[in-house]
């Protein structure tokens, strides 16, 4: 499919908070590097093409950015990045990020934020991206304790001004209500393509009724998760993707908007021809035979638990 005129507004719109933003957005993690997710294998990207792929997005009419201070690799920072290609950031432009787990200088993961760490990560990513407030943090989750307290102190930067829509990410339904006692809730960002969990399903439809997007990560990569797509595909998206003349990962991403009108989506690549190729597939409406087609394979990949 022709991708040099499609702009992300063909997506459609959804609002976060009071936050409009094209369904079709951009994930910045893969900028900063290339190969293996792991900080200690990782080839630092080329800065100038990072910062073009960021200037094409918006060219594109993307307005929501994904991102997180510990998107970093050796000389490499996703958030430093779009403050280099985008400050002073257009009116329309929302950028989320995301708090709770950090990396030590040698790249290795650390147990999620303590409530009282919170605030210098919040503080860290406006630095990083010379703001004075932050459009949307999502508190990403490890484990299935208790959440109370850590999106309590966000509810409290909130309150102060840091912050002016709160997320979750790789969260439960128990979460979710725990948050929403605290304070809004405005997305959920959690694994979800063709073949993830039925659980997943379920939350999806839980976020659509309670007016709360749902913005999946791995939508392309699927099992292959932070080393991305495994370059093979179902031979139900490969058909789909032959009768619209389109990509397996375009048919994967009209797949996800197809889920509900609160569903955003957030591919990320460092390949200005993947992101037209991404935009793009906002406009691949597919067929009620699609739609079964996919249908199938999500329900057999679910069975197969291989994601």
């Amino acid at each position: 499919m022709t991708t040099d005129t499609i702009t992300a507004a063909t997506s459609g719109t959804w609002t976060l908070g009071d936050l409009p933003v094209h369904r079709i957005g951009f994930g910045t993690m893969r900028l900063t590097q290339h190969g293996e997710a792991l900080i200690e294998h990782a080839v630092p990207s080329d800065r100038d093409r990072a910062v073009s792929v960021l200037r094409r997005a918006l060219d594109l009419g993307v307005n929501h950015l994904d991102t997180a201070a510990f998107y970093f690799s050796p000389l490499r920072s996703a958030n430093e990045l779009i403050n280099r290609a985008l400050a002073p950031y257009p009116a329309d432009l929302v950028v989320t990020t995301k708090v709770g787990p950090g990396r030590d200088p040698s790249g290795a993961w650390l147990p999620h934020a303590t409530p009282a760490l919170l605030r210098g990560q919040v503080e860290e990513n406006l630095r990083q991206l010379g703001r004075d407030h932050l459009d949307v943090v999502n508190l990403r989750i490890v484990g299935t304790d208790s959440i109370a307290d850590r999106f309590g102190a966000l509810a409290d930067l909130r309150a102060a001004g840091l912050i002016r829509h709160l997320g979750l990410s790789n969260v439960r339904p128990a979460h979710l209500a725990e948050a929403r006692a605290i304070a809004p809730v405005v997305c959920v960002q959690n694994a979800y393509g063709i073949g993830s969990p039925p659980e997943q399903d379920d939350l999806l439809r839980l976020c659509g009724e309670q007016g709360i997007a749902y913005v999946p990560f791995y939508a392309i990569a699927g099992a292959g998760r932070t080393a991305g797509a495994s370059g093979s595909d179902s031979p139900e998206v490969l058909a789909v993707a032959r009768t619209h003349g389109a990509s397996a990962a375009q048919v994967r991403i009209a797949w996800t908007l197809s889920r509900g009108a609160h569903v955003l989506a957030i591919p990320g690549t460092g390949d200005p021809e993947h992101l037209a190729e991404n935009v793009a597939a906002g406009a691949l409406r597919l067929t009620a035979d699609d739609l079964a087609t996919l249908e199938r394979a999500h329900q057999r990949l679910a069975r197969s638990r291989d994601w």
